[in-house]
């Protein structure tokens, strides 16, 4: 294998990871009743409509037929990728959660 193969395996291994996570991501807004592309768009205001989260948005499945997904493991998830940003908004909607539950 020559080098710029192994480049363009890195590269589809990469898209493929980050389109998983944004799945994750996807499915834990749906789990949780919150809009994905709001959260997106608090998190990345100048980046405009995301065309892999719109995609991803129509692979989830409704909550009754998820598995949940823990918070930490959405943080963890999005920290994975450098969505620190994303992971911010996502931190403040858990909070605003856990807040309304007490």
């Amino acid at each position: 294998m020559n080098r710029k193969e192994m480049e363009e395996q890195v590269i589809q291994a990469y898209q493929r990871d980050e389109g998983m996570m944004i799945l994750v991501f996807a499915q834990w807004c749906v789990n949780n009743g919150l809009d994905a592309r709001e959260l997106y768009r608090q998190a990345y205001p100048a980046q405009g409509e995301n065309h892999l989260l719109a995609q991803m948005l129509e692979n989830t499945v409704p909550k009754e037929e998820a598995e949940e997904i823990p918070d930490a493991t959405i943080l963890g998830v999005l920290s994975l990728f450098g969505n620190d940003d994303l992971a911010f908004v996502v931190s403040q909607a858990i909070a605003e959660r856990n807040k309304a539950k007490k």
